[in-house]
């Protein structure tokens, strides 16, 4: 009965987004305030019934209610209690059902948190928002229905695939649909501006929060999808430019061009028309990823493995938004007003020379992924473009940008001093020139590339700490005042310094793995020794273990360091999933500070020995650090009072009916 209150709810749902489309919509073009009113409780209580359905297929899964076919194919009644609740969104279905939910709940926080938006824009908002839900909730309904029946009902499931019983997998889906699905507010609000025909101060007040929230959570779930895949795949990578790894990454990219636009576009009232498309192109990026994942036109352990019905249905909801906001956009934008104007020297300029740079290495990204799609789609032949495309054409275009970013918050608004900003950074500048000496010539192994490399990831470290000690004064006033300076900043000063910090430290493990590791591969029987970076490895052999839904041979290291102290054990371990009778490699870690020591076990060889595979890899944790320091700095932004407050005051001032002129 709980799995029929669950599907009634959803049916429920679509009903009411429909209500949610049409009628706020209708009411704006009428100016009926009555009908503008009935977006936000219609939001809620959609939101209400998709929770209630979530919940429904969530209790299936607790109780391992194999009648319905969706908890079946994808649980276990020895499965650990964790995997039975995460697996509900570890198949395509429960996660369409998760990813309807998110979008359900960000609608709501529209409904809570807009009262103080215009009536017309809210009620724009939010009809846009239900059209998005209504269209993925029939999309749901008709081809991916979570609830189907079985009958009569299999005494035991098939169990969740075993690469994705582990914990990476409970916390990456999650958010990366909270960042995904975020992004369809700044869509929603950029075609509620373009069907008003203006962007006035309440929007871009609003759609700053709503993509530094979303920007914060798609970085937590790219983050945690390459540290799941560098740990539980056993192949030693964090990251290999795989399709479904550039769907997440593109509207990451688009994203924090827009978040950079949006400061501008709030700040200076510049880039209006600009910021607009870029939320567009965001969202329809997030889609293209949907449709990727899903559609069954990618071979990838992130995709489904779904039919080609889904991926045609997929793909009419991507062109209708995409072609129809893009349509919007082309007959609507020449109303919007352009926005003030700034000399090139500036932060504006800075900013736009950052659109610039993303943008490009946003296309980059794309050509390469769906090149190959087309290439397919039109002759049948099937080609590949790998690592070696993507790290010729985005790291080039990423180094100009990343060697320009600690310059954007020196500059002034409007008109900058490239020359002032210059003499600011010389300490920063001559502090990285030392660290890019000290690398080169004390630390083995170290190429020309690994010491400019590291060099720029501490000029995008000591940039940012350059601005706040400026910020705060110090130097020039006593300490005591410069303490009280640097505790009064706005709390967005601290977001941006450590979102910059946060991408210094990701560039830094990424050199340092990619440029200075060590790896080791040999067979090996018990007794045999490995020397990997100062360390000695000695194999002791091979243990079976037996856990709650799997089998596994463990391979237990002793390992040693130079001077022949011991230093503790290592298990690498190779599972067989008894269920599904699906092998998985576990690799076996070792964290020294923030360096790791790798190890894979590979197949027994005819001599009886074991492929053994290691890694030195040093500094690798600071990919995932600076991640995290990342999303703390968009924490810091969103906490500031000027994005707490709603819309300016300005906006109240304005004669009701008011437009701008067109450009």
């Amino acid at each position: 009965m709980t799995v029929e209150i669950g599907h009634f709810a959803l049916v429920l749902a679509f009903v009411l987004t429909l209500v949610q489309f049409t009628v706020p919509l209708v009411g704006a073009r009428i100016g009926d305030e009555r009908m503008m009113a009935v977006g936000g409780p219609t939001a809620v209580a959609a939101f209400a019934l998709t929770l209630l359905s979530f919940a429904a297929l969530t209790y299936a899964y607790i109780v391992s209610d194999f009648s319905v076919v969706n908890v079946w194919e994808n649980s276990h009644s020895q499965k650990p209690m964790l995997y039975k609740v995460t697996g509900v969104w570890g198949n395509h279905e429960g996660s369409m059902l998760l990813w309807i939910v998110i979008l359900a709940a960000f609608a709501a926080l529209v409904a809570w948190f807009g009262r103080n938006l215009p009536a017309t824009l809210r009620a724009n908002v939010l009809a846009v928002q239900g059209l998005i839900g209504a269209s993925f909730m029939l999309f749901i309904l008709a081809t991916s229905n979570p609830f189907t029946r079985l009958n009569p009902a299999p005494m035991e499931g098939r169990d969740l695939n075993p690469l994705l019983q582990d914990i990476g997998l409970a916390i990456h889906p999650p958010l990366l649909y909270l960042g995904y699905v975020g992004f369809s507010i700044c869509f929603s609000f950029a075609c509620a501006a373009l069907i008003e025909g203006r962007i006035d101060a309440a929007w871009a007040r609003w759609v700053r929060p709503w993509t530094l929230a979303a920007w914060l959570f798609l970085t937590g779930g790219i983050a945690m999808g390459s540290y799941w895949a560098y740990y539980e795949l056993g192949w030693g990578g964090f990251w290999f430019w795989d399709p479904v790894e550039n769907a997440s990454f593109l509207p990451w990219l688009a994203g924090t061009a827009m978040l950079h636009s949006a400061i501008v576009m709030e700040k200076r009232s510049a880039l209006k028309i600009w910021t607009v498309l870029l939320a567009i192109m965001t969202f329809s990026l997030s889609l293209l990823g949907t449709f990727l994942v899903r559609s069954g036109v990618l071979t990838s352990v992130h995709a489904f493995a779904t039919d080609p019905t889904r991926g045609v249905f997929i793909l009419g909801i991507l062109v209708f938004f995409i072609g129809g906001s893009l349509s919007l956009f082309a007959l609507r934008a020449s109303r919007l007003t352009t926005g003030g104007l700034f000399h090139p020297i500036s932060r504006e300029g800075a900013l736009v020379l950052n659109n610039l740079f993303l943008s490009t290495a946003t296309a980059t990204v794309l050509i390469g992924t769906l090149y190959p799609l087309l290439v397919e789609a039109v002759t049948g032949d099937k080609i590949s473009v790998g690592p070696p495309f993507f790290n010729m054409t985005f790291i080039p275009l990423i180094i100009p940008l990343l060697i320009a970013v600690p310059f954007g918050p020196l500059l002034a608004w409007k008109r900058g001093d490239l020359y002032a900003a210059c003499q600011r950074l010389f300490a920063a500048f001559a502090a990285s020139l030392a660290v890019v000496v000290v690398v080169w010539f004390f630390v083995d192994g170290a190429s020309v590339a690994a010491a400019l490399g590291i060099g720029l990831a501490f000029w995008l470290i000591f940039g940012p700490l350059t601005d706040l000690a400026l910020k705060s004064g110090v130097g020039n006033v006593s300490p005591g005042i410069a303490m009280r300076r640097f505790a009064g900043l706005p709390r967005s000063v601290y977001g941006t310094a450590l979102a910059h910090i946060g991408v210094g430290l990701t560039v830094l493990g990424i050199v340092a793995v990619t440029t200075l590791e060590v790896e080791r591969m040999a067979g090996m029987q018990p007794g045999d020794t490995m020397e990997v970076s100062g360390y000695t490895l000695r194999f002791d052999g091979i243990r079976p273990h037996q856990g709650p839904n799997f089998t596994e041979d463990q391979g237990v290291f002793t390992y040693f360091n130079a001077s022949g102290r011991e230093m503790g054990t290592i298990i690498s371990s190779k599972r067989l999933y008894t269920a599904r009778q699906f092998p998985t490699t576990e690799a076996g870690l070792r964290t020294h500070g923030l360096s790791q020591l790798y190890i894979a076990l590979g197949d027994r060889l005819p001599d009886g020995s074991i492929v053994v595979r290691a890694w030195w890899k040093p500094l690798v944790l600071l990919i995932w650090l600076g991640s995290v320091v990342m999303m703390i700095g968009a924490g810091f932004s969103l906490a500031d009072r000027r994005l707490r407050v709603g819309a300016p005051s300005a906006r109240k001032a304005r004669p009701a009916g008011t437009v701008e002129a067109p450009a």
